[in-house]
């Protein structure tokens, strides 16, 4: 009986993880387009603060998965960003390339993966040696 008590306490305790997570089941990113309004949620948003953190992870893990994949299987960089690049400004790079191809469903219908890298090599192409 006291280990059942525990385990419902316990449960109950979950409680508003389960139901922040049903919140942001609007996170779910099938398109580029998809990608572009999560990390433009409006300020007044009540998910704004979850928007951009999940903004911020995806295109940190793309930036990652690049480096990682580029640099152990000696593939072309996509992505030279310079030293001092900061996420916010990966951020803003893949805002200003989505917010200029808005028209083009091409690539605003595409993975957002692939948003994401065509929007950071955009702003930071890697020049040829």
């Amino acid at each position: 009986m006291r280990m059942a008590a525990l385990l419902s306490i316990a449960a109950l305790s979950l409680w508003p993880t389960f139901v922040q997570a049903a919140d942001e089941t609007i996170f779910t990113l099938k398109t580029t387009e998809d990608l572009y309004r999560v990390c433009t949620t409006p300020a007044d948003d009540p998910l704004r603060g979850a928007a951009i953190n999940f903004c911020q992870g995806f295109i940190l893990g793309a930036v990652s998965y690049h480096d990682a994949v580029t640099d152990r299987h000696n593939l072309k960089r996509l992505i030279c960003y310079p030293p001092g690049a900061t996420r916010d400004d990966g951020i803003q790079a893949f805002i200003e390339w989505a917010a200029s191809h808005q028209a083009d469903n091409k690539f605003m219908d595409d993975p957002p993966i692939y948003g994401a890298v065509r929007g950071l090599a955009h702003k930071w192409p890697c020049k040829e040696s």
